[in-house]
């Protein structure tokens, strides 16, 4: 972590209990708004046809880009947050803005909080 920031300023992200088009549909959607370690070429994929599958992705919340607009998913998405409290909150924020969410459960420790949560098309 960098010395000049205050505070812990990315968030992990594990979606699950989806189908792999509304599982892009969420990161396209998220990484509209921030950097991530995903980029527009890494498709999610559906390696196993009655496995379950987590995607992951991590996201910079420090610079938040303007203009993304609320997404539509065929069916809801659950995931699975995780990251400092300022991150998580900020986060928190902007899937407000873009979609429904339900909050499952919430865990807080002593530097990071957890989410999951249940998204869905607004």
């Amino acid at each position: 972590m960098d010395s000049d920031r205050p505070h812990e300023e990315s968030v992990s992200v594990a979606i699950s209990d989806c189908t792999k088009e509304d599982a892009r549909v969420v990161f396209d959607t998220l990484c509209a708004c921030f950097s991530s370690d995903r980029c527009a070429e890494d498709v999610p994929e559906q390696l196993h046809e009655t496995r379950p599958m987590v995607w992951l992705g991590t996201f910079d919340v420090s610079d938040a880009h303007e203009g993304a607009r609320p997404a539509h998913l065929h069916a809801s998405v659950t995931a699975d947050v995780q990251g400092g409290y300022w991150a998580i909150e900020r986060f928190r924020t902007t899937l407000d803005d873009l979609f429904s969410v339900e909050d499952l459960t919430t865990a807080s420790g002593d530097q990071e909080r957890e989410l999951h949560i249940r998204l869905a098309s607004r």
